[in-house]
């Protein structure tokens, strides 16, 4: 066998263990998701009523605690009374995976119950046009501010001292501020994602460019190239790659400041819905609509990464999931 067959039976193997490995990094949690769920000897603190007996107050498919129920039992069973029936339950806020299932197959096909709350669909496109725009305004002063930053040391000097200082501010602070300016609506949410955002981008950036060999820029520079012909021809294409996958992480950022975004102003978007559907205790709902972010999130970074394999062929570093 070649050493070439060799190399590339070894790069296969690895490619099959990354997979499985990453297949396994999901069967794992929902495997413990499905034994609390489903064996009762695991972790069942409550019962949930089937039948309440000569119980006053209970009603079926109520949850009771354990020792309150066992209690009632025994009182029934003194006063030869009805003894009430039921089964290990886990609390309410704690859905096994069929529920959520459930639930996520009928927020994306059925509309909802209620006039007032907006479907799963609408309020995750209401969510994802806040997240496009926050991160869009954010890199469009962020990208190049960076770049200048760590490419001109009088720039990075200049900037990154207050930069630094900035990043520090939570984000979430200036909520009451981007209203009384931007306004109850979307206004202070994109707001939001921007300072989350901007600050952090400015620096990664910042310290990508500062890891371009020196000796390409010197090299530039004595054959002449100067301003906007070296940041275009030899700055920007030499991190291109690098730029390209700290924009995939800021972009995850971006995602965490959304609910503290969208409950700023009127309520919104996925966040007002996991509200709604908190408030009346349909946690099935607020799971489905929290993986819903996940899968959503996850899902475009795993698409961002193979669009980079192909625009950056060259680049060895990145990602091969």
């Amino acid at each position: 066998m070649s050493t070439t067959s060799k190399w590339l039976g070894s790069v296969d193997r690895d490619a099959r263990k990354r997979t499985l490995l990453g297949i396994g990094s999901f069967l794992l949690p929902l495997l413990a998701w499905c034994l609390v769920s489903y064996v009762p000897f695991v972790w069942h603190p409550k019962v949930h009523v089937i039948d309440p007996g000569g119980v006053d107050y209970f009603q079926v498919d109520m949850l009771v605690d354990k020792t309150m129920f066992a209690d009632e039992v025994a009182n029934m069973e003194r006063e030869h009374l009805a003894v009430p029936v039921g089964k290990s339950a886990n609390p309410i806020y704690l859905p096994a995976p069929d529920q959520v299932a459930k639930a996520f197959y009928n927020g994306f096909v059925h509309p909802p119950k209620s006039t007032d709350v907006p479907s799963m669909p609408a309020s995750l496109w209401h969510s994802i046009q806040i997240i496009f725009w926050g991160f869009l305004i954010s890199s469009i002063v962020g990208v190049p501010l960076g770049i200048l930053s760590g490419t001109y040391t009088l720039m990075g000097r200049l900037s990154e001292p207050f930069i630094e200082f900035f990043r520090y501010l939570p984000a979430p602070a200036f909520g009451a501020l981007a209203v009384a300016i931007l306004g109850i609506y979307d206004g202070p949410k994109i707001a939001i994602i921007v300072i989350g955002t901007l600050f952090q981008q400015v620096l990664i950036i910042a310290n990508t460019t500062r890891k371009l060999e020196v000796t390409l820029i010197e090299a530039a520079r004595t054959l002449g190239t100067r301003n906007i012909k070296l940041l275009s021809k030899v700055v920007v294409p030499g991190i291109l790659p690098d730029l390209y996958r700290d924009q995939r992480i800021l972009l995850g950022w971006a995602w965490t400041y959304l609910i503290v975004a969208e409950l700023i102003g009127t309520s919104s978007g996925i966040t007002w819905f996991i509200t709604q559907q908190a408030r009346y205790q349909h946690f099935d709902n607020v799971y489905a609509a929290i993986m819903t972010i996940g899968i959503i999130g996850f899902g475009t970074d795993l698409i961002l990464a193979r669009l980079g394999r192909r625009l950056f062929p060259w680049d060895r570093t990145q990602d091969r999931r």
